[in-house]
């Protein structure tokens, strides 16, 4: 039997719900003032078609963030240079941070509220996973690297939601003066791995 797709009323609403949850994470102080109520309202529908499309408020969250990272994603597993596979990786390497940094500046609260369901600790939210999973993957092919693991936790720990909020609202650090520390940084771990024996 083929998989019956879904209506296009609820296609609309889906659109909508995930819009209206957008703007009200962008015009927030704090992402845990945004309720469920907040945004059935302001997307025009029921509770309930929340509840029904989402699950809950993390798995609306969830839809929202993967919704807003699909071009990144997509950039970074199949598309061309400096993000994509064919990409020597020092240069991959660069350009992922930079676009995980860019991502989290452009949807703060959003990312704030993601990091914040992994209850208490963010790298327990579930795309914490595949950002350390593909950094590693490339910190491996780099010679002299035997602490790839570590190493990805280490770099992805610069661009942590908190702390880029806090750089980039609190201290307002313009964006590209955070761009072009967090190359730096990432220079300096990557110049500071052991040569390969000769």
């Amino acid at each position: 039997m083929p998989e019956r797709k879904p209506r296009a009323d609820a296609l609309r609403n889906r659109e909508a719900v995930l819009a209206a949850a957008d703007r009200l994470f962008a015009a927030c102080d704090r992402p845990e003032d945004v309720t469920m109520a907040d945004i059935a309202a302001a997307a025009g529908v029921g509770k309930g078609t929340l509840f029904r499309g989402f699950g809950d408020r993390t798995g609306l969250i969830r839809a929202l963030y993967e919704a807003r990272l699909d071009p990144v994603r997509r950039a970074i597993t199949d598309g061309p240079r400096p993000l994509g596979p064919g990409t020597p990786p020092v240069e991959r390497v660069h350009a992922v941070l930079d676009a995980v940094l860019c991502f989290k500046l452009d949807h703060r609260h959003l990312s704030l509220a993601l990091e914040g369901t992994g209850a208490d600790s963010p790298y327990r939210a579930e795309h914490y996973d595949w950002w350390h999973h593909t950094l590693r993957e490339v910190l491996e092919q780099l010679p002299g690297f035997s602490d790839a693991g570590f190493t990805a936790h280490a770099l992805l720990a610069a661009v942590r939601a908190d702390l880029v909020d806090h750089l980039a609202g609190r201290q307002r650090v313009p964006r590209e003066r955070l761009r072009a520390d967090l190359a730096a940084f990432v220079t300096r771990v990557l110049d500071g791995r052991p040569e390969t024996a000769a």
